[in-house]
């Protein structure tokens, strides 16, 4: 530890697996990503954290020297509050290794795997304020989307309800002094440092956690993490949207209010013009669709108008390297006429999304449900560089 450097938040990155079911040569965790390892892409979100932390990267005893390179690479001026010690033959005793290293300032410790190497830095720091905030465990989860069956053998004998459990992520943090005690105290492997910590006695809460968090463990998510790499260049998507009018709501369109205007019915605010612009920068950057990424089952998004979802996906978008070079969008529909508003309409979600957005209006000369006045259709395209 540097004379100069403190920090009080203590990330131990995980990266002690062999990595068997990846079936690569090396340690998973020193696998290329597009031209960096797995490894090196973590400390990327570790480093991205909005305060100083100490970075704790546990490696196989035999790849102290390579993992040493690779994170005075990514490191850079910040050297000095990272450090590599080797790991035990479990990740329990990896991370008992892993806490050993800590400095004495450090009195938040975060557990992150190192196989989620595009888990966003603003994931680190929520976890991080909820530990501060509670006094607990936290750790990021995101709701089940399959039906869960509990089995016998190959007969499924009955559905699991699916919305009292969560598929958990890392980074998963704690107070030090409890978890060290807990590491201390256990008698038998846990699969996760939440178990651990549970096992305790200690409360552990669940955060909402991040899709791109997902771990890479098979050659498929394997094949899928390169897909969010991005190449130089330029890369377009497309995006549409469809939502019906509703006359017991208000019109949101395109962020903005039009009042005696019937609305749009839908799970959020029906705003089909910025959901279709969320649509065109997500297939853009290969990052699915509005569907996938803010699905009607989660109740943050209930209400919400659709401001809130092109904020949440320009992050995405960001998040993945890209940046927005500028969008178009077509509305089709007899209502509301655009013309008067155009100008405010385009001035304000180019300041919402950063980059031109330009907006045109046209009908479908009484042909289909636009046409018939049932609803209201956009297209949007878009461009983003990387």
């Amino acid at each position: 530890m540097s004379e100069t450097n403190t920090a009080t938040v203590g990330v131990i990155v995980v990266a002690a697996g062999s990595g068997s079911r990846l079936g690569a040569e090396l340690p998973k965790a020193f696998v290329s990503l597009g031209g960096q390892s797995i490894l090196q892409r973590s400390l990327e979100s570790v480093l991205g954290m909005s305060e100083p932390a100490q970075i704790v990267i546990v490696v196989p005893d035999e790849q102290l020297a390579l993992a040493q390179d690779e994170v005075r690479h990514v490191a850079g001026a910040a050297i000095e509050y990272a450090s590599v010690v080797a790991g035990g033959k479990t990740r329990q005793s990896s991370v008992a290794a892993g806490l050993a290293a800590l400095w004495p300032d450090v009195g938040v410790v975060l557990v992150h795997d190192a196989a989620r190497p595009f888990t966003p830095a603003a994931l680190f720091d929520a976890v991080v304020a909820k530990v501060r905030a509670s006094g607990q465990g936290v750790i990021p989860g995101l709701p089940i989307a399959d039906t869960l069956k509990r089995m016998d053998n190959d007969v499924a004998l009955e559905t699991v309800d699916r919305s009292v459990l969560s598929a958990i992520q890392t980074p998963q943090g704690f107070p030090r002094v409890e978890l060290t005690a807990a590491y201390a105290a256990a008698t038998q492997d846990y699969t996760d440092d939440a178990a651990v910590f549970a096992a305790a006695g200690h409360t552990v809460r669940v955060i909402h956690g991040d899709a791109l968090a997902f771990k890479i463990t098979t050659p498929w998510d394997l094949r899928r993490a390169q897909a969010l790499i991005p190449t130089s260049g330029f890369r377009s998507g497309i995006g549409i949207d469809i939502h019906a009018y509703d006359e017991s709501v208000p019109l949101w369109l395109g962020g903005l209010h039009w009042p005696d205007e019937p609305g749009l019915a839908g799970h959020s605010d029906g705003d089909a013009l910025s959901h279709a612009i969320c649509d065109a920068l997500l297939s853009a950057a290969g990052l699915g669709d509005l569907g996938s990424r803010f699905g009607t089952d989660d109740p943050r998004f209930v209400d919400a108008h659709g401001e809130v979802f092109l904020r949440a996906t320009i992050e995405l978008v960001a998040g993945a390297g890209f940046g927005i070079q500028n969008v178009a969008v077509q509305v089709i529909g007899n209502r509301p006429r655009l013309a008067a508003r155009r100008g405010e309409l385009e001035k304000h979600l180019s300041d919402v999304v950063g980059a031109p957005v330009s907006v045109a209006a046209t009908t479908s000369d009484g042909l289909g449900f636009t046409g018939s006045g049932e609803g209201v259709a956009a297209i949007a395209t878009a461009l983003l560089s990387s």
